[in-house]
């Protein structure tokens, strides 16, 4: 069963801090979710750092990765 890791990131177009649940087995996966605020589509990049770490890294449609 996988545990999905709750982190916090901030939406690239409203700037609010949201929480949003990644699933760990996810590395190296590009998804879009809209942000709770504004609704807006945010894109996500999950990977692991090199110790090890969840990183999650997102970005606005207008924003080249």
């Amino acid at each position: 069963m996988n545990h999905l890791t709750e982190t916090f990131i901030g939406c690239p177009y409203c700037g609010e801090t949201i929480g949003v649940l990644v699933d760990p087995s996810d590395l190296d996966q590009e998804y879009i979710e809209d942000c709770q605020v504004c609704c807006q589509p945010i894109n996500f990049v999950v990977s692991e750092s090199v110790n090890g770490e969840l990183l999650v890294r997102v970005y606005s449609d207008d924003e080249a990765f």
